[in-house]
């Protein structure tokens, strides 16, 4: 199918028209410019192998065009094998009269908005945590006095005064358990990769969560037996799932459902910030079926102090992405009440991968 020339052409927008097995039925001039593709090159192709974005959008997207529905995507990274990546907002808007044809439209953001705005973001993050880690560290010894101090009272004093006595240590205890959460978002070790089975550690995660913060959840596996090993650190991936499992476990009512499941993806890549796309197509969910993340908060939940709990630290989801961005991973998140899933995206173990690997964060 070919579009109308004098409108195709006139449109400033980069535009694909995607034909229902997703392959490039016509492009725009625009669009062979902005991928640095020739129109040649690029019909007849798969859109996934042509054009590269840094996030797993082909189940979105088929959904979508399967329903005759707009996706709109924004700040994603969008390049080519023949161009550096360049930030964009991108609409996928089926086309009104033919059956499963789809456009699909690239706006570039200005690249020195792009940068200011990421500079900022930046220093302002690490402005934050590097005043909060020198805060926890200065805070600690005082709070230790004062527990010891709560304490020595409580041995004196009436039962119902020793409930105050209590209150102090129980509340002291708590404050130093997110202190030590702030310190450690500031000084993770560098990961030791190796190769690593994902069921031997999500076993662990699942056992450990079933016997403690899981136990009034039911915990269901769903595992691709078949799929190869992993590059990763075991260490930080099993805390990466405790963490995952605890909120999920805090979020659902007694009797809820976890489900742990994993799979095999070919087809995810995602482009580092170095230009060069990396292959993920190992696969693990945690999928819960509690009310899910509020709205205002969703897009955010792997910022640092952004928490959907009362109380909460907002330096759990912060941490895990931290950890799984070292271990050369994605992850993501999708809400909507009764079903949130965290998908974690990892490398598959070279064949001739060292029994351990030393990397840095």
């Amino acid at each position: 199918m070919m579009m109308d020339a004098p409108l195709w052409t006139s449109l400033p927008v980069p535009t694909l028209l995607l034909a229902p097995d997703d392959t490039i039925s016509d492009c725009n001039p625009a669009a062979e410019l902005f991928l640095n593709l020739s129109s040649k090159s690029l019909r007849g192709a798969l859109v996934w192998d042509k054009v590269m974005i840094d996030a797993p959008l082909e189940d979105a997207y088929v959904r979508a065009r399967d329903r005759g529905t707009l996706l709109s995507v924004n700040d994603v990274d969008v390049g080519s094998g023949e161009r550096a990546p360049m930030q964009c907002n991108i609409q996928f808007a089926p086309l009104q009269g033919s059956e499963g044809y789809v456009l699909m439209m690239m706006s570039p953001r200005e690249i020195s908005e792009r940068m200011t705005q990421n500079n900022q973001s930046s220093k302002a993050a690490k402005s934050a945590i590097g005043m909060a880690e020198m805060l926890a560290h200065e805070i600690k010894n005082p709070l230790a006095g004062i527990t010891g101090a709560a304490q020595l009272l409580s041995m004196g004093i009436s039962k119902e005064d020793q409930e105050l006595t209590d209150l102090i240590v129980e509340e002291s205890r708590r404050i130093v358990k997110l202190l030590e959460q702030v310190e450690q978002f500031g000084n993770l070790r560098p990961p030791a990769l190796s190769p690593v089975n994902i069921h031997d550690v999500l076993d662990r995660a699942r056992k450990s969560a079933a016997v403690g913060f899981g136990a009034h959840m039911m915990l269901i596996e769903d595992y691709d037996p078949s799929l190869p090993l992993t590059l990763t650190d075991g260490d930080q991936l099993l805390q990466v799932l405790l963490n995952l499992l605890k909120n999920a476990s805090e979020a659902g009512k007694d009797g809820g459902v976890i489900r742990l499941r994993s799979f095999y993806e070919p087809s995810l890549r995602v482009r580092g910030a170095d230009g060069a796309v990396a292959r993920l197509p190992l696969q693990i969910e945690i999928i819960d079926d509690g009310p899910g993340l509020r709205p205002d908060i969703a897009a955010h939940v792997f910022e640092p102090f952004v928490s959907g709990r009362e109380n909460g630290t907002g330096l759990g989801l912060a941490l895990v992405s931290k950890l799984i961005s070292g271990l050369g991973g994605w992850i993501a998140v999708d809400s909507t009440p009764g079903r949130t899933v965290f998908r974690i995206s990892l490398p598959v173990a070279p064949k001739d991968a060292p029994k351990q690997i030393t990397g840095e964060t």
